[in-house]
């Protein structure tokens, strides 16, 4: 298998995701969603961001919901 090649923006996203993991242990739940702070988690928040600067290479801009 070929080693995947990671960018600036594929590094932030696997850090943050394993951040998340980490607080989503430490409270012991699977995802977020049964936390109580979901809705002003600033890690949540950081991770959903790393998400879209990697779909967008940080250009930014086309995922408004």
């Amino acid at each position: 298998m070929a080693e995947e090649v990671l960018d600036e923006w594929k590094i932030a996203l696997r850090e943050k995701k394993e951040e998340l993991e980490n607080c989503q242990k430490h409270h012991h739940l699977k995802s977020c969603m049964k936390c109580e702070e979901l809705l002003t988690c600033t890690l949540r928040d950081s991770y959903i961001k790393a998400v879209y600067d990697s779909m967008s290479k940080g250009v930014g801009g086309g995922f408004e919901f």
